[in-house]
């Protein structure tokens, strides 16, 4: 008889990583956006940096702020028109999305 403690293992890691995982719905509006956009669904924190980067992974807006009552509003008047990705990195979460610059 053989037994399959590696994939025991394996099964039972995988349900406690997704029962750990949180599913973040994150909203951003308009979109697409002519000067701001607006996220929401965001957890609070104190410090929060925020990444926006054009098609080709280059950093074109980068802030460092408090996010509170789980929104954010980034301009993004000065950008040219385009797809962008915009990441925001806390102790708390890390959102990577896109949004579309009119």
């Amino acid at each position: 008889m053989v037994f399959s403690y590696l994939t025991y293992g394996q099964a039972q890691s995988d349900e406690n990583h997704k029962a750990n995982q949180q599913q973040v719905k994150v909203k951003i509006f308009p979109n697409p956006a002519v000067s701001v956009i607006n996220i929401l669904g965001l957890t609070d924190t104190e410090k929060a940096i925020i990444i926006v980067t054009d098609i080709y992974g280059n950093t074109v807006l980068r802030h460092e702020w408090e996010i509170r009552n789980q929104a954010l509003n980034v301009s993004v008047a000065n950008l040219e028109k385009g797809i962008y990705g915009i990441s925001i990195l806390s102790p708390e979460q890390h959102i990577n999305t896109k949004f579309y610059k009119q």
